[in-house]
């Protein structure tokens, strides 16, 4: 992703919030639908080893913080899930252990998203959670003390924006969908977080 410029990245974020994007020219401006699902990957650094385990980074600070400034702050705001992925060890290419099975996922995620389609019954404009606005947020991801304190330090701590902190929400709206819980507990907000605390590693 950090091999765009930054001016074309960031025309991705009005598709992302909205999920419609607007072409403007001289006597018109045209509205088209664009909701999409957003995968991106990046490395570290410019030579792709800063971190790393086994080979030395030989980039500079400065080239580095070049790089990840082509991601601002807003559009990072806009990508939900945020995970670093490090170098896969030795035993952990040779030791395989089986995952789940497609079925038993898709059957995970099919009844996630019917609860959410349950919910949403009376706002039919609103299909997953996702689609959520900050007004729906106080109704269908209430917090106890101990969530919202830890949601509290996270935003203190991490810097996050109003909008970064819906977002967490709902992740964690979804994780606990996922779970099969009615309500969001701690652990939901936690891992939620965690997918917000991405390294730029500058």
């Amino acid at each position: 992703m950090t091999e765009f410029k930054r001016d074309v990245l960031e025309f991705l974020r009005q598709p992302l919030e909205d999920g419609y994007v607007t072409i403007t020219r001289t006597r018109q401006s045209v509205v088209f639908p664009a909701q999409f699902t957003l995968i991106a990957s990046t490395n570290p650094c410019p030579c792709g080893f800063y971190g790393d385990s086994v080979q030395p980074c030989t980039c500079s600070p400065r080239n580095r913080e070049n790089y990840w400034s082509r991601l601002s702050g807003p559009l990072m705001d806009r990508i939900d899930l945020q995970v670093v992925v490090s170098r896969i060890k030795p035993e952990e290419m040779t030791q395989h252990q089986p995952g789940e099975a497609s079925e038993v996922v898709r059957e995970r995620v099919q009844n996630a998203r019917q609860r959410a389609h349950d919910r949403f019954k009376a706002e039919p404009k609103l299909q997953c959670n996702a689609d959520m606005q900050s007004r729906h947020l106080k109704d269908w991801c209430p917090l106890d003390d101990t969530s919202r304190t830890l949601l509290e330090g996270a935003v203190r701590k991490l810097g996050l924006s109003a909008r970064a902190t819906d977002r967490i929400l709902k992740v964690g709206r979804t994780i606990a969908d996922l779970d099969g819980a009615e309500h969001l507990q701690t652990h939901h907000i936690a891992e939620a977080i965690q997918y917000r605390t991405i390294d730029r590693m500058q």
